[in-house]
């Protein structure tokens, strides 16, 4: 068994460490729109829900000063809007695609040939085809170290039937994508094991 002292490893193997342990990651694929109007898609794997019952997700990002963000966190403290559409095999390079990066005037939806919809309650476009997407409003942001955690209530939610039995998500029909450590993703193949408790 290797041992390391988390302070005595370069941020890079911290990161390395973490990123291929935590897996797989689930993606959340934001949409948002600029306050100028430019829609924005882009996949984040430091995702996950914080509340259920009260619907709540979460993202981060690298931290900074707003205009040294990403588009998509700016975008989301700028309009206090973001969707969140599932990562699904069907859509899986056209996901990747949107990783690319571009200048803040340019939108991925065109530029990886991804259909957008509108939204129900909130003004930023949806992925058209995703089989499930939460439109979501700001619950608030937090710095963690090098972080930037972004919270976001979940005001409606958009569910394909194809991905339904008896009107509820069934996870066997939901062939969501994840990330795992490196360039590597992997699908949600369910195993031989069904929980017992």
């Amino acid at each position: 068994m290797t041992e390391h002292d988390v302070a005595d490893l370069s941020p890079r193997e911290r990161a390395r460490i973490i990123k291929t342990a935590v897996s797989p990651r689930p993606i959340a694929w934001i949409s948002t729109r600029s306050p100028d109007g430019v829609d924005n898609l882009a996949p984040f794997s430091a995702y996950n829900y914080v509340s259920s019952a009260e619907p709540v997700v979460s993202f981060s990002v690298p931290a900074g000063d707003r205009a040294d963000l990403k588009d998509t966190p700016r975008n989301v403290l700028e309009t206090g809007e973001f969707a969140v559409n599932v990562a699904t095999a069907a859509l899986a390079e056209e996901m990747d695609a949107t990783s690319a990066t571009l200048e803040a005037d340019e939108n991925e939806f065109d530029f990886a040939g991804v259909e957008r919809a509108p939204c129900e309650t909130i003004d930023a476009p949806r992925v058209a085809d995703a089989a499930v997407t939460m439109e979501c409003t700001l619950y608030g942001t937090m710095t963690v170290h090098d972080r930037l955690l972004t919270l976001g209530d979940v005001r409606h939610v958009h569910v394909d039937e194809a991905v339904q039995t008896d009107g509820q998500i069934d996870a066997t029909k939901l062939e969501t994508v994840g990330r795992l450590g490196g360039p590597y993703y992997t699908d949600s193949d369910p195993i031989d094991l069904e929980r017992q408790f």
